[in-house]
Order: structure tokens, then C-alpha cells, then sequence
């Protein structure tokens, strides 16, 4: 499929079969994440790999209980480094661009899931530090998304997008 078939292909998926994933699928994710561009190439973002049930569980349940992240085989969970970037960027970098990084990166990783034949939604409501004790990390990291991985047991129908003329503004 090319770019905008697989953009067009992606929807958050909720519902997941019971089937293992396979560990060259997972590489091929985290690797286009790694592929992310970052400001001043810093990178400065480090993702998660959640697989036991007990964790997996515990994230679900500090993202307000959406136990579907539970049924998962793999859960990543993208967060922050907020002092990689702002030894170079200062506040800018700290508040800022440590979490676009974070946040590219995990968009690349959800197309990669997607281009794979896998299922996931981006995940973003849950209580920071009930993430934070879940992967065992301090405040210097800040959970950003969440992505479960699994094959889709449902096929959402595509949901509505604003029209481009309400979103696009031309500036003269």
C-alpha cells in the first residue's frame, strides 16, 4: 500500500484478537520509531515495551480503565526526556520539543503498526504518574501516549474529518 492508502487506512482499533505478535513485527515498529525525525537530532524520547499481563493491566488502569490496552500481546508507551533537549533548547526544548519528539515518534510507530496489518489507537488519557510507576520511571520522563499493538478484531468504520477549507488558512 502506498503513503496515502496507508494513512487512510488508519483508525483506532479498541478490539483485539487473542494472537501472539511476532517479534520481527515489533523490531520493524520500533525501528521506524527510531527513524522519527527530532529536534536537533536529540532524540530525546524513550519508549516503553509493556508485555506482561500484570502491567499491561495496571496501564489500563491508569488510563481511566480502558482495559483493552490488558488484551494486548505489547503496549508502548512513549515518553518524553525532557533534559535531553533542553541541554541544548533550554526551556523551549524542555517543555516543548522533548514532547513532539516523543509524539513523532510514536506517530511513526503507529503507521508502521498499521502498515504491518496490526491494529492500535493512540492513547493519551491517563494519570501521568500511574504510567510513571507502571514502567518504573521518575518525573525527568513524561508519559505522552500509550500505543497498544495487536491484530484487530474489528474494522471501525472511517470516522469523519473536518473539510479542508475550515481547517487550511491561507495567509496573504
Amino acid at each position: 500500500m502506498n503513503f496515502f492508502e496507508l494513512v487512510r487506512a488508519r483508525q483506532s482499533v479498541r478490539m483485539y484478537l487473542n494472537k501472539p505478535l511476532e517479534a520481527d513485527k515489533l523490531q520493524q515498529i520500533l525501528k521506524a520509531a527510531n527513524d522519527a525525525p527530532s529536534a536537533g537530532n536529540l532524540q530525546s524520547y524513550e519508549i516503553y515495551v509493556v508485555r506482561e499481563r500484570q502491567h499491561k493491566l495496571a496501564l489500563a488502569r491508569a488510563a481511566m480503565d480502558q482495559f483493552f490496552i490488558a488484551a494486548v500481546p505489547v503496549a508502548l508507551v512513549f515518553c518524553a526526556h525532557s533534559s535531553r533537549a533542553s541541554a541544548k533548547y533550554g526551556e523551549r526544548g524542555k517543555r516543548l520539543y522533548s514532547v513532539q519528539d516523543a509524539t513523532i515518534a510514536c506517530t511513526f510507530a503507529m503507521l508502521a503498526i498499521v502498515s504491518q496489518g496490526l491494529g492500535t489507537v493512540w492513547v493519551g488519557a491517563f494519570d501521568e504518574e500511574g504510567v510513571r510507576k507502571v514502567i518504573g520511571v521518575t518525573e525527568e520522563l513524561v508519559p505522552v501516549s500509550i500505543l497498544p499493538v495487536g491484530y484487530p478484531a474489528e474494522a471501525p468504520e472511517k470516522t469523519s474529518r473536518r473539510r479542508l477549507d475550515d481547517l487550511v488558512h491561507e495567509v496573504s
